[in-house]
């Protein structure tokens, strides 16, 4: 069986080194990744050579490019012969850009500021969830991991600030929860999963690293790594499981 393996947010630091894995996996014959800004075809003739399984796509991640993504995904894999989507990894997020910062006090809540962050932590994977499932669903086991953040998790919030951010990756779970539910009966070869990557060294984390310890802070490799292993091993039950890098379970 001729498979492929689908990320979204290709061009982030996470995405790029999931490309690396999959690039390597013998067992995957494709991958494709999606970005916001089309990704070069590497100059130098080697590294072209050891990108070929790579095929880079745009999107600019409203609703239409997402529906006309997942279209022209489905007419590829028809012109390549591939017979599935096996792994699939929704990269998208923001802490902080040019215009948010993550709020520390009330005052500093605004319309906008939630509004953009929702859309980005919460809207665009659910638009890519909807569009996804007639793709992934069929006889082949298929994996589905989006990223999310242990600061989503309403029980384990102990210091408060950041409303933005963590209400929008809250809302995150809640919405793939239910996605999960409508998966398990309309594509039961699929298993969710809400991926708390940890603190990794990223443009995401770069302003908040100060503070954390140099064995907490992880490498994009390492933990890409170890998601391709968390998936690898997966049952497909229906459910959705809200996990660390190290498949340990974070209380919702």
């Amino acid at each position: 069986m001729r498979s492929a393996a689908l990320i979204i947010g290709a061009s982030g630091g996470l995405g790029s080194a999931l490309c690396r894995q999959w690039q390597q996996d013998s067992n995957t014959d494709l991958v494709f990744a999606i970005s916001r800004q089309l990704i070069a075809e590497p100059a130098n003739e080697a590294t072209h050579k050891c990108t070929t399984k790579i095929h880079h796509m745009q999107c600019d991640y409203d609703e239409p490019s997402i529906t006309s993504a997942c279209e022209e995904i489905s007419k590829q894999m028809s012109v390549m012969r591939l017979d599935a989507i096996n792994r699939v990894c929704i990269c998208n997020g923001i802490l902080h850009d040019d215009t948010v910062t993550p709020e520390k006090r009330l005052e500093d809540i605004s319309i906008n500021s939630l509004q953009h962050v929702f859309m980005v932590n919460s809207v665009i994977p659910i638009l890519w969830m909807k569009s996804l499932v007639s793709i992934v669903r069929g006889p082949s086991d298929c994996v589905i991991s989006v990223f999310n953040a242990r600061i989503g998790s309403i029980g384990d919030n102990r210091s408060g600030g950041w409303y933005s951010y963590r209400a929008s990756k809250a809302a995150l779970n809640m919405l793939l929860k239910t996605a999960a539910i409508e998966y398990a009966r309309r594509a039961k070869n699929v298993k969710l999963i809400s991926f708390h990557p940890g603190t990794t060294e990223t443009e995401l984390s770069r302003p908040f690293r100060h503070s954390v310890k140099k064995e907490n802070l992880f490498s994009p490799d390492y933990v890409a790594e170890h998601l391709v292993k968390i998936m690898n091993n997966q049952e497909i039950d229906g459910e959705l499981s809200f996990i660390d890098w190290e498949n340990k379970p974070i209380v919702w």
